[in-house]
């Protein structure tokens, strides 16, 4: 084989072997991808069936149901509701009327099924899609403007 032929050989076989690696990336990238929705989101049918996303808002007042490990809460943005159900452990700062995020899929029939459970971490704190959801939502709650406030480091809208 001629010298020529042995570089393109190698040029060929490094260009392929990068193409194979940003492939590998990419199916990688593409599948730990985690979008999230709004409950008003999800019942517009914008979020995927059956695929993993989050879903943020508020636990309705009432709506907690525990069996051992099961779990089953209503989410909502002030606007729409999501139901939710849980095997497993909750964080200890979940309660009714406070702020989690949850991550899992969605069923044909509307049902969020979660496989993690994320509450808020401190009393000022709401992730900023949740917020920005119950900002739309029109909800007149001092604590949630409250929170909103202190999202724009102190000055109001």
């Amino acid at each position: 084989m001629k010298p020529r032929s042995k570089r393109l050989a190698w040029i060929v076989a490094g260009v392929a072997g990068l193409a194979l690696a940003v492939a590998l990336v990419l199916n990688a990238f593409r599948s730990n991808l985690v979008f999230f929705f709004t409950p008003s989101q999800i019942a517009s049918k914008e979020a995927p069936v059956g695929r993993a996303f989050r879903v943020g808002g508020m636990v309705v007042n009432g709506s907690l149901v525990r069996h051992g490990t099961d779990v089953s809460f209503v989410v909502t943005d002030t606007v729409k509701q999501v139901p939710v159900s849980y095997t497993g452990i909750l964080p200890d700062l979940f309660k009714e009327g406070k702020g989690v995020v949850a991550e899992g899929h969605l069923d044909e029939q509307g049902h969020f099924h979660a496989t993690q459970v994320l509450a808020k971490h401190d009393e000022n704190y709401m992730p900023p899609e949740a917020a920005e959801a119950l900002k739309k939502g029109g909800e007149a709650n001092a604590r949630i403007a409250k929170t909103l406030v202190m999202e724009n480091g102190g000055k109001s809208q």
